[in-house]
């Protein structure tokens, strides 16, 4: 999960309210303190903590909660709402056809980025490509073509060439069918004279609609320096900050963006071409403090997943048997990181074991073997199958024990996940209904 640290420590200094009908100045105190170390471990500047948390305690103990609220409701509110302001805005990219033009520092992971991006459009529905803008860099060619050739998008790039600017122009006449071409540039040292002027030719060919900074979040407080040096030199309509799930710094890069006058479009929360988003303040703090974002699941569900044959009202009812579980996996699989869906989903009490949230190809691929090895009546009905049973279903598909109990482990943790959900009046059936 994005900012799993700080979130699970958000989330414990908000629970040790929760239940309380009345509190008081030592309770919100006791909050404020818990915030405050939370968002300094994540490199939040401290006079902006103090002032957060002053403005948490003012409201708590001033303001009356809203009519029928609860006071842990109200409490949480005002957080989310005060996480909000800090962050800022964020900065949208339209969803149409456009030039994007990708600038950062050497290392900032831009290529890693274009390819995110590249594949983030092609679900959206439009047509992306790539063009190889990078000629300083030895294998940013090879890199490049790779990462489109696993989006399945367009590209241009000229192996040997050492003059980027007419690269670039003739990466563009080239794909001149497709609805955005994103551009990626080579990554700077520094900001010296001659890559300001070679990035202002570059801005000129493409005459981009969107220059989008890309920032690694391991920076963190950098990250303000770095936008307005490059604002300043060429202008920039937003920044993307990458690897975000791997630094303790991501607050401190999250915050910085914000106040270095231009707002964060994009954020990229993992290894993997999937695990990039548009970035929504509201959004983000609320899968952040276990609210989930139901809103971005369902919309990420119309988009990429096409209605499988899975009985859903008896899925609710707790009726589930082995091969829904593995088309529900399957649809999973569209959708994203299994980890990135759980944080939009405000379950709570259901837990996975870090060895499920990796749900690959290859996993559904021997999941399927599994269950071709087991009768009809394991498949409708997984209660029954026993030790034994495990034994022989194992020899039968070639694979461990360890292997089959994985995919019986899953089933259990979908039985439960559906009951959770049954009762609860939340646009999680607008997903639901997807899988039909």
């Amino acid at each position: 999960m994005i900012f799993d640290k700080l979130g699970s420590s958000l989330k414990k200094s908000i629970r040790k309210i929760a239940g309380k009908s009345k509190i008081d100045e030592e309770d919100v105190e006791e909050l404020s303190k818990n915030i405050q170390r939370a968002l300094i471990k994540s490199d939040v500047e401290v006079r902006l903590v103090k002032s957060l948390t002053d403005r948490i305690k003012s409201r708590s103990l001033d303001e009356e909660p809203a009519k029928g609220a609860s006071t842990r409701e109200h409490v949480v509110n005002i957080v989310y709402e005060e996480l909000v302001n800090i962050i800022g805005d964020g900065s949208s990219v339209p969803i149409k056809s456009q030039n994007i033009l990708l600038l950062g520092l050497q290392g900032s992971g831009k290529t890693t980025t274009a390819a995110k991006m590249a594949n983030y459009f092609e679900n959206k529905g439009l047509k992306a490509g790539l063009i190889c803008g990078d000629t300083d860099r030895p294998g940013a060619y090879d890199q490049l073509k790779t990462l489109s050739e696993e989006v399945r998008c367009g590209f241009y790039g000229e192996k040997n060439s050492e003059n980027s600017v007419d690269t670039v122009k003739r990466g563009l006449d080239e794909l001149d069918d497709v609805d955005v071409r994103i551009v990626d540039t080579a990554g700077r040292h520094s900001l010296e004279s001659d890559l300001i002027e070679e990035m202002k030719q570059i801005e000129k060919v493409v005459n981009a609609d969107r220059k989008l900074l890309v920032i690694d979040a391991a920076v963190g407080k950098g990250i303000k320096k770095q936008a307005q040096t490059f604002e300043k030199s060429v202008g920039i309509d937003g920044v993307v900050i990458t690897k975000l799930d791997g630094t303790a710094k991501g607050g401190g890069a999250l915050t910085a963006a914000s106040k270095a006058d231009t707002e964060i479009s994009f954020v990229g929360t993992g290894e993997k071409i999937d695990e990039f988003e548009e970035f929504d303040p509201e959004s983000f703090v609320s899968r952040l403090l276990g609210m989930g974002d139901l809103q971005k699941l369902v919309q990420r569900a119309e988009e990429r997943l096409d209605g499988d044959e899975v009985d859903v009202e008896s899925m609710m009812q707790g009726k589930i048997t082995l091969k829904d579980v593995y088309q529900q996996l399957e649809s999973i699989n569209k959708l994203g990181p299994l980890n990135q869906i759980m944080s939009m989903l405000p379950f709570g009490g259901v837990d996975l074991p870090d060895d499920a949230m990796d749900v690959t190809k290859d996993r559904m691929k021997k999941y399927r073997i599994i269950m071709d090895s087991m009768t009809e009546e394991e498949l409708q009905n997984p209660e029954i199958i026993n030790s034994s049973r495990v034994r022989r279903i194992s020899e039968g598909s070639g694979t461990s024990r360890e292997e089959v109990n994985e995919l019986l482990k899953y089933y259990k943790m979908m039985k439960k996940m559906f009951k959770e959900m049954r009762g609860r009046r939340t646009p999680m059936n607008q997903i639901m209904k997807k899988f039909r």
